[in-house]
């Protein structure tokens, strides 16, 4: 009996154990924690406004809390299951990309009636009578430090077939939203407080019948395998360029794949580029040793007395995409003195209170907030003033380059460190005074009388003794002091006849 617990009992710690291990090898880290931005993520509120003979009215907003991470064109989409058997009667504001099989309904055909439904953005200039509020912006969303009057996109959805009471409603699941590929991992519907609306004039209350919230986060490396942009370096105290690393974002195979890079300056640049697939989320790139659709370089450009300047260029690579509304976020210690920036916008990021070392820059609207295409227009720049902090500033260890730098919300790859340029070799000068030199040479004296007394009676000679190696003030050289002396019968007698 005993020997039958004992086995059932290793048996169940062995069950245990290979669960955890297999576990813990199915488990994929998608790095969703985003350290410059903790809090930053898209919410999604479905609100129920009103009931129907066989469902509800909702409306629906998208909420980009995202610091600098925005949704660019060709804009959001939003997908989900429907727990029942739900149909689409109508929506305002947008439209499902498949309105599926609707065979079963005669007369009045739902808009869609697929179980996952997909839906997108209207585009701008959509008739008036099918916009809604916070829609038709072809679905960009804007990150709402960058604009906050465009960080949110809404539209209305009449559904049918489903619950028409808080009791026998029942809410979606498997919430999936792409802007506009992958990288944001949607949690599960959660009820919530009901939304309150406030009317125009601000007198009236009123409230949805229910809501739910979905919160979705993003992770770079669910949105692509590889870097999307890289860093280079320079400064004006060395001649060295620090490129990106190489195949940073790739490397250049043409042979095994054709067409993965363009060459800037081939004849046939034009028919490629308009031949290229305009649908395409993947980057055609400009052939680099780097292969990355962007390139930020960061040049520590003059040195004043109380105050150091750089200069900031982004350069596009990429044939297929102008960046509108682009934005860069670095993390520089010296951000807490930053003194002026020309021809960007600023803001400084402070998750943690009162670390002040995180800017977020961005272009001016008509003016450099769209980043062209590859070319000779492809690239924005600025330059940056700060104010040197005593206790903190230096040129050495690569402290003027940057920490960190993101990219429309992606990390972009830095330079090796022992790659950064540095400073050249100074020879350090130290001031001899003319006090410790006198002393030097007298004690050397006095060495050399008590050896000369040490001396047997010899013939008159010249003794030629060298002291000490010395510096005085702005001698770049030591200088070596040479001491003749003439020695006669008697050692007593000797004296110093010049010093060379």
């Amino acid at each position: 009996m005993g020997f039958c617990f004992r086995s059932v009992t290793q048996f169940s710690t062995s069950a245990i154990v290979l669960v955890f291990l297999i576990s813990s090898f199915s488990f994929i880290s998608t790095d969703a924690y985003d350290p410059l931005d903790p809090n930053g993520n898209i919410t999604i509120k479905w609100d129920i406004l009103s009931w129907t003979p066989d469902g509800y009215l909702a409306a629906v907003t998208i909420f980009n809390f995202q610091q600098y991470r925005h949704i660019q064109a060709p804009g959001w989409l939003l997908g989900w299951t429907w727990a029942k058997k739900e149909v689409i009667w109508s929506m305002v504001g947008s439209q499902a990309t498949d309105q599926g099989d609707c065979s079963k309904y005669k007369g009045n055909i739902p808009h869609c009636c697929r179980k996952d439904p997909t839906v997108v953005d209207l585009l701008p200039g959509t008739p008036y009578n099918l916009q809604f509020t916070n829609c038709c912006k072809g679905g960009v969303i804007s990150s709402w430090v960058q604009d906050p009057n465009n960080f949110a996109s809404s539209f209305q959805i009449s559904v049918g077939a489903a619950g028409t009471t808080n009791k026998t409603v029942r809410v979606p699941k498997n919430f999936t939203l792409k802007a506009p590929g992958p990288g944001y991992t949607c949690g599960p519907a959660k009820i919530v407080r009901p939304t309150k609306f406030f009317t125009s004039d601000g007198r009236r209350v009123t409230q949805a019948m229910m809501t739910w919230n979905v919160t979705c986060t993003y992770s770079q490396f669910l949105a692509q395998k590889t870097p999307t942009c890289c860093v280079s370096l320079s400064s004006f105290y060395n001649d060295t360029i620090v490129p990106c690393p190489t195949c940073t974002c790739g490397c250049q195979n043409n042979i095994t794949q054709p067409g993965s890079c363009v060459d800037p300056n081939s004849p046939y640049l034009a028919s490629v580029v308009a031949g290229a697939n305009k649908n395409s989320y993947a980057p055609l790139v400009q052939c680099t040793s780097h292969m990355c659709p962007i390139r930020i370089h960061w040049h520590v450009k003059l040195n004043y007395k109380e105050y150091w300047r750089v200069k900031v260029t982004i350069t596009n690579f990429n044939y297929r995409m102008n960046y509108t509304q682009w934005n860069l976020v670095v993390q520089h210690p010296n951000f807490d003195n930053l003194t002026q920036i020309f021809s960007f916008y600023y803001k400084p990021l402070t998750p943690y209170g009162a670390i002040n070392d995180t800017a977020m820059l961005w272009g001016i609207k008509f003016y450099n907030d769209l980043l062209m295409q590859a070319g000779p227009y492809g690239n924005v720049q600025s330059e940056l003033l700060f104010r040197k902090d005593a206790s903190t500033f230096t040129f050495e260890k690569g402290w003027a380059f940057p920490r960190r730098i993101y990219f429309n919300g992606d990390n972009c790859v830095m330079p090796p460190p022992d790659a950064y340029p540095f400073l050249p070799n100074t020879s350090s000068r130290k001031d001899t005074s003319l006090l410790t030199l006198m002393l030097t040479l007298l004690l050397s004296l006095a060495l050399i009388f008590s050896s000369i007394r040490m001396l047997s009676n010899k013939s008159p000679e010249r003794v030629v003794h060298p002291v000490v190696e010395v510096s005085y003030r702005d001698l770049h050289t030591p200088v070596i002091v040479v001491v003749e002396l003439h020695v006669p019968v008697h050692p007593d007698r000797a004296h110093v006849m010049r010093a060379l």
